[in-house]
């Protein structure tokens, strides 16, 4: 799915990925699930690209459902795959969230538990080589993305800041459409271990003064990053 000429989205709102395209090849944000890489294809192909285009793939932490295909393009083609350092035995298998007590509705939880199972989500394949990431670093990639630490849903998440493409990646550091519920709208994503830690971060969002913010879950918000952090906001405050 194009949402610019630079800037391409897999999955769904249920579930996604993003590439970045440049003149230089592409970097991949988040893997989403092991089933998207049919859908990396052909978009790579739709676009005359192949995997071999692929710089790297940059993970905004370490759940299961942003892993993806991200050990595959490394084992098959080499692609680096970078996550946070204080995220990488969550992403080998290791830590698990926190914060199991969540709101759901049953008909929201068997779509996202059905989009799972098409999508191989089934068995997770965790990383096992890592490029270890610290927070501030502009990577040597497609876009030269810049890493913004968002601790809070995870002790290692990170947003994505591509200046090139007007966007930034924020993985579960809020969502669009929460995947237990079916609610739409930017709100604090489910199962983060730190809430309030998690708000606090989005600070951090509002200084890129971006235009596109991209979630891990839900529709891609085209209507500046300011408006996305209050409406998040004022959705942790209606509980």
């Amino acid at each position: 799915m194009e949402l610019t000429p630079s800037l391409h989205r897999i999955g769904s709102d249920v579930v996604a990925a993003y590439l970045v395209v440049t003149p230089d090849g592409v970097t991949v944000i988040d893997a989403g699930l092991p089933g998207l890489h049919a859908e990396l294809v052909a978009e790579l192909a739709s676009l005359g690209r192949t995997p071999a285009d692929v710089r790297g793939v940059v993970l905004t932490h370490g759940d299961g459902d942003h892993l993806g295909f991200a050990e595959r393009l490394r084992r098959e083609h080499g692609v680096p795959v970078f996550i946070h350092a204080a995220d990488v035995a969550r992403a080998k298998g290791g830590a698990k969230p926190k914060n199991a007590k969540q709101r759901m509705r049953l008909g929201a939880v068997l779509g996202f538990l059905a989009y799972t199972l098409r999508k191989g989500g089934v068995k997770t394949d965790w990383l096992t080589e890592v490029v270890e990431l610290h927070g501030g670093e502009t990577l040597d990639l497609p876009g030269s993305p810049q890493v913004i630490p968002m601790p809070g849903h995870s002790e290692g998440s990170i947003a994505v800041f591509v200046p090139g493409v007007d966007a930034v990646f924020v993985g579960d550091a809020l969502t669009t459409r929460h995947v237990l519920t079916g609610e739409v709208g930017p709100a604090p994503a489910p199962f983060t271990d730190e809430p309030e830690q998690a708000l606090d971060a989005l600070s951090a969002l509002v200084e890129t003064g971006a235009t596109w913010v991209l979630p891990g879950h839900g529709a891609p918000w085209s209507g500046g990053v300011t408006a996305a952090v209050e409406a998040v906001r004022a959705a942790a405050r209606r509980g």
